[in-house]
Formats: structure tokens, C-alpha cells, sequence
């Protein structure tokens, strides 16, 4: 069975991947509303709701239904600084967007994991991962989907070398641990927020790529 949502919440729009979303969201003839906050200002659009600030204070100020929420928060230790830092983004605030998105009335939350997570995991952004997963799932959603992409393939206005060293070699690599584009990833996460079923759905990167193409 297929969804027409049509009121959106949208986390991590100004990432690779959150752009890629929120400009099909924004062109999606159903979606009348996107909410997305931001700690930069995004560019406007009729359908764009955009608060801009600390995500901490922006959270509990949302208002508003939604239907469908899209979580593309992440960050990299390098960026964050410290793996304290890291789990207060790639954990905390996912957990606190989802809770937020939960109150608000969505139904379905889609969100980016990573391939290889695992709360048990002896490296350390694995484990984070996977402890996101396993507090999201025990938030009891009615609908939670959560894509696990390989190595993501994409121009960043900040470019990371680990993904620019290891791009051209995780295209050669079959399976799920292939490259995805960004702009597979984005359609694939699209086409998944359409599909209605009840309980968990964990999407590999192999599947992402077939959903994206």
C-alpha cells in the first residue's frame, strides 16, 4: 500500500544527502509542507519551512502535524572533534529529532545508519551506529525504516579525504559494500517513505541502490 504524505520533517537538510532529499521533496507534487531545520539558512521555497539556530533549542519549538519524518544527521570524529562529540550528534540528537518528530504525529520515520552498525561492534562508529538503531526501535514507532548505505558518492562543499581516497575503489566493489550516490540514496529513501508496512524495515546498501536507480 502506498502513502501520499504530505506534511514533512526533515533533519540533516544541509548534508550531501539532505540536500538531494529535500530538493525531490520540494518537487514532489503530494508534499505541501517540508519542516526543516537547519543551523544555516537553506535557500526558499513556498512549500519550505526553515527555523535556524541550535538544534537543541529549535526541537522542542516545532509545531505542527507531520506525517513523515526523514532523519540524515551524521557526522565524522574529525569534524565532531572528539568521539563525545560525535555520539552527542550521531546518537543523541537523532534520538531527541525522532522523539520530537513522534510528538508531532508522524507515523514513519526513515533514517541513515551506516552499513556494518552494530551496538556491539569493537569500532567505535559501528557501535554508535547501531546503539542509534536499538533506541529508535525501542521508541515503539509504528513504522521505523532504517538505510544503511555503503560509502556515499557525492560532491560536498567539504570534501572528506577518506571518502575521496576510497570513492573510486568502492565503485569496483560488488554487493552492498559498492559506492552509492547520493542521488540514488535520496530516491531510495523517497520510495520507502511511500511504501506503508508496520514495524522495523533495515534497508542494506544494495537494496538502496536497486530502490535509487
Amino acid at each position: 500500500m502506498y502513502l501520499t504524505p504530505q506534511h514533512i520533517l526533515l533533519a540533516g537538510a544541509s548534508g550531501l544527502t539532505g540536500e538531494h532529499l529535500l530538493d525531490r521533496l520540494l518537487n514532489e507534487p503530494t508534499v505541501t509542507r517540508v519542516l526543516a531545520p537547519s543551523r544555516k539558512p537553506l535557500a526558499e521555497h513556498p512549500h519550505l519551512e526553515n527555523p535556524v539556530g541550535d538544534p537543541a533549542v529549535i526541537l522542542p519549538q516545532l509545531t505542527g502535524r507531520v506525517d513523515i519524518a526523514f532523519c540524515c544527521l551524521g557526522t565524522t570524529i574529525k569534524q565532531a572533534g572528539s568521539e563525545a562529540a560525535f555520539r552527542a550528534v550521531d546518537l543523541d540528537l537523532v534520538v531527541a529529532f525522532a522523539k520530537r518528530a513522534r510528538d508531532m504525529g508522524a507515523r514513519h520515520l526513515i533514517v541513515i545508519s551506516a552499513i556494518g552498525a552494530d551496538p556491539k561492534s569493537s569500532i567505535f562508529y559501528n557501535r554508535v551506529k547501531g546503539e542509534m538503531e536499538e533506541v529508535l526501535k525501542a521508541q515503539d514507532w509504528p513504522q521505523l525504516t532504517i538505510v544503511r548505505p555503503s560509502l556515499l558518492l557525492g560532491e560536498r562543499l567539504e570534501p572528506r579525504l577518506a571518502e575521496q581516497l576510497a570513492g573510486p575503489l568502492s565503485r569496483l566493489i560488488p554487493g552492498k559494500y559498492h559506492g552509492i550516490e547520493v542521488c540514488e540514496l535520496a530516491r531510495a529513501m523517497w520510495r520507502l517513505a511511500l511504501e506503508e508496512q508496520d514495524g522495523v524495515r533495515v534497508v542494506e546498501s544494495d537494496e538502496l541502490r536497486k530502490l535509487g536507480k
